[in-house]
């Protein structure tokens, strides 16, 4: 392993080490005695996947409470505009000058979408009573600027594992959160059939289908459609080039985690205007209620995000007439199809039913355990959206691990030809 890659390793880990220590530092003005007894009750529909998402932050009501949703909530907005405003397609059309400028919009984004869900939690604790020592505007305040200043800084921490570590640093942070409940998660199982609320065989069949769910995850994950491109032969003199031939890999799941991510990010948006009212607000409760695992609301709102941002997505990272129109300036070519707009149409079929068949995949695979949850009282950290963000980040992480690696053993190699010569 060479320095840079061990570099960026280390500076993964402490940026890691830096959020969760953050899931730990309460809001100013809580009584956390209060908050304990409310979040015991609370633990499942929209706000146990909140808490999921923030590592745990949510039950603590940490500075972190809010975790990078905002974000991801604002990278939802601005892509979509991507697809319908022609002011922002002309921004992604100017290359790396439009990304900066998208990226400043996103952050604008967060910190108004930040804001108002501050405003909403602030308002929340403030009606369940005994959480809150003092009410009033100063509470008010101070829990916008914290839960803000949060977000941010771990929007700031997500961008700086990109630039400067390994793998995606908002899916990594999201990825840590859940990763480091997990032992409490399997403690509490554990606790279940101690106790007697489970038996023995059901948490053993629990166990099992967790096991099958990441084995089918890592499956689908790295199964793809391969594509034969062949390139004609070219004589420039006494010598004949090209004539070989290569493959276009198509993924099943070309959007990877996204489409959950996204689908779970507004499926968080009720909470945000329904002001967290828990205790007081019988209103908030039987619209939560419907958003309880299991409930035909829930899962219909879930699938139907899955599937549209699978598609989005989908189509937003991958093009097929572009891909087609490359080929054909490289002199490549599908046997058996024009090159052109042909081509396009023919490589546009296959992603669609691929893509169909991912859509299907995340559908599945997110929804099915959430019935388990609905059913048993097994940890959120357990369920499907949960395992599929863990094998898939640690999955695409541990393939930048091995493409530097590879990297740096061809960098060898061509050093020790040169100096061979």
């Amino acid at each position: 392993m060479n320095k840079d890659l061990r570099n960026r390793i280390f500076f993964t880990l402490l940026v890691l080490c830096i959020y969760r220590l953050g899931t730990y530092i309460p809001l100013p003005g809580i009584d956390s005695l209060s908050l304990q007894n409310l979040m015991q009750d609370n633990q499942k529909g929209l706000l146990g996947m909140f808490n999921v998402f923030s590592g745990g932050a949510v039950k603590r009501m940490a500075i972190f409470a809010l975790g990078i949703m905002p974000y991801i909530s604002a990278s939802i907005i601005i892509q979509l505009l991507t697809g319908v405003s022609d002011y922002f397609k002309n921004l992604k059309e100017q290359g790396e000058v439009g990304r900066k400028i998208i990226t400043q919009y996103t952050r604008y984004g967060t910190v108004l979408l930040a804001t108002i869900q501050g405003y909403g939690v602030a308002v929340g604790l403030e009606s369940s009573s005994g959480v809150v020592l003092e009410s009033g505007s100063f509470f008010k305040l101070t829990t916008i600027i914290s839960l803000v200043a949060g977000t941010m800084f771990l929007m700031w921490l997500g961008e700086q594992i990109t630039q400067r570590g390994i793998g995606n640093g908002i899916s990594l942070i999201i990825f840590s959160g859940i990763v480091a409940e997990i032992p409490r998660a399997l403690a509490a199982t554990f606790e279940l059939g101690r106790t007697g609320a489970l038996s023995a065989s059901t948490i053993l069949l629990i166990f099992a289908l967790i096991l099958v769910t990441v084995a089918f995850i890592v499956f689908i994950e790295r199964a793809m459609r391969k594509i034969l491109i062949n390139y004609p032969k070219r004589q420039m003199g006494a010598k004949v080039y090209g004539g070989e031939s290569s493959h276009l890999p198509l993924k099943i799941n070309t959007a990877g985690v996204i489409p959950a991510i996204f689908a779970s990010a507004l499926l968080l948006i009720p909470i945000t205007f329904s002001n967290f009212g828990f205790s007081e607000s019988n209103s908030f409760l039987n619209f939560s209620s419907l958003f309880s695992q299991g409930q035909p609301l829930y899962m219909l709102f879930y699938a139907s995000g899955i599937i549209f941002f699978s598609f989005f997505y989908t189509s937003i990272v991958f093009n097929p007439k572009e891909t087609a129109e490359n080929l054909r300036k490289q002199g490549g070519y599908v046997p058996g199809i024009r090159p052109g707009e042909r081509t396009a149409y023919f490589i546009e079929d296959i992603l669609t039913r691929l893509t169909t068949m991912g859509a299907l995949y995340l559908t599945l695979v997110c929804l099915m355990p959430e019935f388990l949850i609905s059913k048993f009282p097994i940890p959120f950290y357990l369920g499907g959206t949960s395992v599929l963000i863990v094998v898939v980040v640690a999955m695409d992480t541990v393939s930048q691990v091995q493409t530097r690696l590879m990297s740096q053993q061809y960098e060898t190699l061509i050093k020790k030809t040169k100096f061979g010569k």
